[in-house]
C-alpha cells in the first residue's frame, strides 16, 4: 500500500466514524427533536476545541450476528475539549448506533476518559442517550456498567461530574448519572427509570407513560433526581456551560474568579424594607439574594424540587459562592425531608470543591406531621445538619427573620463552626415563635384570666419585646453583628476576604458515617 493510499484510508475511516449509524438513523434522531452525539458536543464545547479519542474502536462480539454490524466508535463519542477556555473530558452516547446501547468496548471508552479526567484533575461531562446494556453481549455489558459505576464513586469529590440525560436512560444505566454531582434532563425527549412502564403495569397494574414515570418533570419536581429540566438539547448544553463556569476544575483548586458586578440596583435599594413587619407575611428570599449578590449571577439548582429551600450558585465580588436559603413563599420556609436532602447534597458538593457558603435564614422550624415523622425527618434533617457540621469551607449566615428551635442550630449556626453570622434587625432568634411559647409558658395564667384572648395578646407582646429580636444571641456572641440589610453585601465581602485562605481540619478517620 502506497503512502497516499494509507493517508486516504485514514481520511476515509475518519469520515466513516463521523456518520454514526448512517443518514437514515440521523434523520430519525432529528425527527424526535434530538441532536446527534457529535452535534451535542459541538454546542457544549468551545468551537474547534474537541479532540476525539478512540474514534476507530469497534465491538468484539460475534454473537447473534453482531460480527456483521460494525460501526466505528461503537455508539459513543469520547474525547476532550474546552468550555470558556477551561479543559473538560466528555462522552456522548450515539443513539444512531445500536440505540446507544452499552457494550464492553463502549464502556471501556467511557472508562478511559474518566481515568484521564481523574489523572489530570479535569471535570467529566456525560451526555446520555442509550437503550441500556447491549443484550447480545450479556454479562460483559453488565460488567462494563459496573466499571463505570466504580469510577463514578472514586471520582466523587475529586473532580466535578455532570450528567445530561438526552434520551432514554433505563435499568442499571441510571446509576451512573445518579452517582454524579449534577443531572440535567430534557423535557419530552428524555426519561430515567429503573423499571419501565411495561414492567410497572405487569407488577403493580399501574398505567403510566415513560414521561409520567421518569420524564424531566417527574424527576425535576417529584423525585429530585434531576437538578435541571431543560426545554431542548441546545438549552441543556448551554446551561451546562454556564454551570461549569461557577465550579473549580477539581478539589485542589479554588473557585474561579470573574469581574465584580454591583447587584441589581432596584433589588439592593429595596432590601431595608423587604421583610414585612407582620412575621406571618411571606416575601421572596430570591429578592434578598439578588439584592446582595453580583447582578445576574444567581444560578438556581433544583429550582422546582422542595422549593421551600433555595440552593444555587452566585458570585459575590466576582467569586463563586454557594447559596442555601429558606424560602418564606413556600411552606413559610419550613424544613422538611425533601428540603433537608436538597440542602445537604448541595452543601456537600460546595464543601468538596472549595466553594464558600452563604446561608440566608428565615426558618420557623421543621415541618410537623405523621408523614414527616414516619418518613424519617429525624434522619433526613440530620443530613443537613451533618453537611454543615463537616463543611470546612468559609461559611457565612445571614438571619433575615425567623431562626427558631433546632432549625436555628441546623442552618449553619455559630455553634457548628460557621465563620461569620450576622442578623438583620428584623431577626427573631428563639426556641419557638411567640404565640407557641406564650401558650406553653403562661398556659395557667391565660386560663385563669377574665379575658383569655386579651391576656394572651398582652403576654405575646411582652414575650416578643423580650425575646423576638437578635440581641440576646448577639450578647452571647452567637451572632457576630446586627446589620442593616443594605449593609449585608459589604459585610460579607469583607468577611470573605479574611476567610479566603481558611484552613480547618476534621479528625483523622477512614471516612464518615453520615446518617443515610
Amino acid at each position: 500500500m502506497s503512502e497516499n493510499e494509507k493517508v486516504e484510508r485514514l481520511f476515509k475511516l475518519r469520515e466513516e466514524s463521523k456518520k454514526g449509524g448512517g443518514e437514515k438513523r440521523i434523520e430519525k434522531q432529528h425527527e424526535k427533536g434530538k441532536l446527534t452525539a457529535r452535534e451535542r458536543i459541538d454546542i457544549l464545547l468551545d468551537k474547534n476545541s474537541f479532540e476525539e479519542i478512540d474514534a476507530f474502536v469497534t465491538h468484539r462480539s460475534s454473537a447473534f450476528g453482531l460480527e456483521d454490524q460494525q460501526f466505528l466508535g461503537d455508539g459513543v463519542v469520547t474525547g476532550y475539549g474546552k468550555i470558556d477556555g477551561r479543559p473538560v473530558y466528555v462522552f456522548s452516547q450515539d443513539f444512531t448506533v445500536f440505540g446507544g446501547s452499552l457494550s464492553e468496548t463502549h464502556a471501556e471508552k467511557i472508562c478511559k476518559v474518566m481515568d484521564l479526567a481523574m489523572k489530570n484533575g479535569v471535570p467529566v461531562i456525560g451526555l446520555n442517550d442509550s437503550g441500556g446494556a447491549r443484550i447480545q453481549e450479556g454479562v460483559s455489558s453488565l460488567g462494563g456498567y459496573a466499571e463505570v459505576f466504580w469510577r463514578n464513586s472514586m471520582a466523587s469529590g475529586v473532580i466535578p461530574q455532570i450528567s445530561a440525560i438526552m434520551g432514554p436512560c433505563a435499568g442499571g444505566a441510571v446509576y451512573s448519572p445518579a452517582l454524579t454531582d449534577f443531572v440535567s434532563m430534557v423535557k419530552n425527549t428524555s426519561y430515567m427509570f429503573v423499571t419501565g412502564p411495561n414492567v410497572v403495569k405487569t407488577v403493580t397494574h399501574e398505567e403510566v407513560t415513560s414521561e409520567e414515570l421518569g420524564g424531566a418533570s417527574a424527576h425535576g419536581v417529584k423525585s429530585g433526581v434531576a437538578h435541571f429540566a431543560e426545554e431542548n438539547d441546545a438549552v441543556c448544553l448551554k446551561n451546562i456551560r454556564k454551570l461549569i463556569s461557577y465550579i473549580p476544575q477539581n478539589c485542589e483548586e479554588k473557585v474561579p474568579g470573574m469581574p465584580s458586578k454591583e447587584p441589581d440596583a432596584a433589588k439592593a435599594g429595596a432590601l431595608d424594607d423587604l421583610v414585612p413587619l407582620n412575621p406571618n407575611k411571606p416575601y421572596d428570599i430570591k429578592d434578598v439574594i439578588d439584592g446582595v449578590m453580583d447582578k445576574d449571577t444567581f444560578y438556581e439548582v433544583h429550582e422546582r424540587y422542595a422549593d421551600n429551600i433555595v440552593v444555587g450558585f452566585a458570585r459575590l465580588d466576582g467569586r463563586t459562592v454557594g447559596i442555601v436559603a429558606n424560602q418564606p413563599l413556600s411552606l413559610a420556609g419550613v424544613l422538611d425531608i425533601d428540603a433537608s436532602l436538597k440542602g445537604a447534597r448541595f452543601v456537600r458538593f460546595c464543601d468538596a470543591f472549595n466553594i464558600p457558603l452563604v446561608v440566608f435564614e428565615d426558618v420557623p422550624g421543621f415541618l410537623p406531621g405523621t408523614d414527616q415523622e414516619w418518613g424519617g425527618i429525624i434522619k433526613h434533617g440530620a443530613k443537613l445538619l451533618y453537611a454543615f457540621c463537616e463543611a470546612t469551607v468559609p461559611k457565612m449566615t445571614v438571619i433575615t427573620r425567623k431562626a427558631y428551635g433546632g432549625a436555628y442550630d441546623v442552618m449553619n449556626s455559630k455553634h457548628i463552626r460557621a465563620d461569620y453570622n450576622i442578623a438583620w434587625p428584623t431577626a427573631e432568634i428563639a426556641v419557638m415563635g411567640t404565640k407557641g411559647a406564650v401558650e406553653i409558658i403562661f398556659r395557667r395564667e391565660i386560663a385563669k384570666a377574665d379575658n383569655p384572648e386579651e391576656k394572651q395578646k398582652e403576654l405575646e407582646d411582652r414575650y416578643s419585646e423580650e425575646f423576638a429580636h437578635p440581641y440576646k444571641a448577639a450578647a452571647r456572641g452567637f451572632i457576630d453583628d446586627v446589620v442593616l440589610p443594605s449593609e449585608t453585601r459589604v459585610k460579607l465581602i469583607k468577611a470573605f476576604e479574611l476567610c479566603h485562605n481558611k484552613a480547618d481540619r476534621v479528625p483523622k478517620k477512614k471516612h464518615d458515617n453520615l446518617p443515610l
